[in-house]
């Protein structure tokens, strides 16, 4: 039975590395995937999913405008797709998110997403609050702090090395922008986080 999943995780957590590796899982089957990443990050380059140890694949790339259900639909007209994997997720719209539920309930095609649960303010993305409340199955990916427990939070780093308060929830950026904290490391860095 078709599931939407959500595996989500800090920053450098290996959401990428674990996504490319169920695809070719299908692949090495005989049966073919969909590969879809949000077209603003480009840092493997644009329209491929990339990991951080080498690994990549090419990628359909989505944008606030991309009717996901359309998307996938189109992918099953033109040949047989075992299951979708998006990249990213975080990105997604709300809307979105109930477009691939759509696919699942709808099409019957199993939708896997990978992405960030909450900003480097503490703050859910939009198309992680979606896929918390809409997905059939949760699957953290852990990573750790360099105090080794396990990180569930993100700083992003300013020019000087210091933990940014403010700015867009969105900023495209790796090990140089981000670092992957606990909860009580990441309210060491932000001096405690919000007050309630």
């Amino acid at each position: 039975m078709a599931k939407l999943y959500f595996h989500y995780s800090t920053m450098n957590a290996g959401k990428s590395t674990a996504l490319l590796q169920a695809s070719y899982n299908y692949i090495e089957r005989g049966m073919q995937t969909l590969l879809v990443t949000a077209r603003l990050d480009d840092r493997a380059g644009p329209g491929k999913i990339g990991s951080r140890i080498g690994i990549s694949a090419a990628a359909t790339c989505f944008t606030p405008q991309t009717d996901m259900f359309d998307l996938c639909k189109n992918r099953l007209i033109s040949g047989p797709c075992a299951c979708v994997f998006i990249d990213e997720s975080q990105f997604l719209t709300e809307a979105q998110v109930w477009q691939l539920a759509r696919v699942v309930d709808d099409l019957g095609l199993p939708v896997m997403c990978y992405g960030l649960r909450v900003d480097f303010r503490g703050q859910l993305f939009p198309g992680s609050a979606a896929l918390l409340a809409l997905a059939d199955e949760m699957r953290e990916v852990r990573t750790i702090c360099h105090c080794g427990k396990k990180a569930t939070m993100v700083v992003r780093m300013g020019p000087d090395g210091q933990a940014l308060h403010e700015g867009a929830q969105v900023q495209i950026g790796g090990n140089e922008t981000y670092v992957s904290l606990c909860r009580r490391h990441w309210r060491e860095a932000m001096g405690d986080g919000p007050q309630a």
